[in-house]
């Protein structure tokens, strides 16, 4: 599915743009028998419905003629979100010396499933945070999500 997320994304990036947004994240998703494209952007001044009308407006013809996508699928515009998942590198960067969660598929060797800390640096292989004054490294192989952390 990432090769059709990474399709999508090309496809798309230079319409979302030319509407005054970023496209943040493309996410094509089998949700029990249905599939899901999903499409997040962003922008300065922040996402309201207008904004993922206006951009789902721009966008449907072309993925229609496309056709990237053999299934039936939903279509879903929406901002990123005040907690933003950071699936792709670029976000990593974007948040380091900012709090995340990682949540991982299965507990590690310190019996953690969980962790929330300060996004210190990541490469390749692992992930590496700092909380209550230790640092931690985190195998990204065992990295289930990472999104950042709003405190109310």
């Amino acid at each position: 599915m990432a090769n059709i997320e990474e399709k999508v994304e090309k496809l798309l990036q230079p319409i979302i743009e030319k509407e005054g947004y970023e496209l943040y994240d493309v996410e094509y998703a089998k949700e029990g028998k249905n599939y899901f494209l999903r499409i997040f952007i962003d922008n300065e001044k922040g996402i309201d419905l207008n904004d993922c009308e206006k951009v789902n407006d721009a966008i449907t013809d072309i993925l229609d003629q496309e056709n990237y996508i053999k299934e039936q699928y939903f279509l879903e515009v929406s901002s990123s979100g005040i907690e933003r998942i950071l699936r792709k590198d670029k976000h990593l960067e974007q948040n380091i010396g900012k709090e995340i969660n990682v949540k991982l598929f299965k507990k590690d060797e310190d019996g953690q499933k969980e962790y929330y800390g300060i996004l210190k640096e990541f490469d390749e292989q692992y992930v590496v945070i700092q909380y209550e004054e230790q640092e931690t490294k985190i195998e990204r192989k065992n990295v289930a999500q990472i999104k950042t952390v709003y405190n109310w």
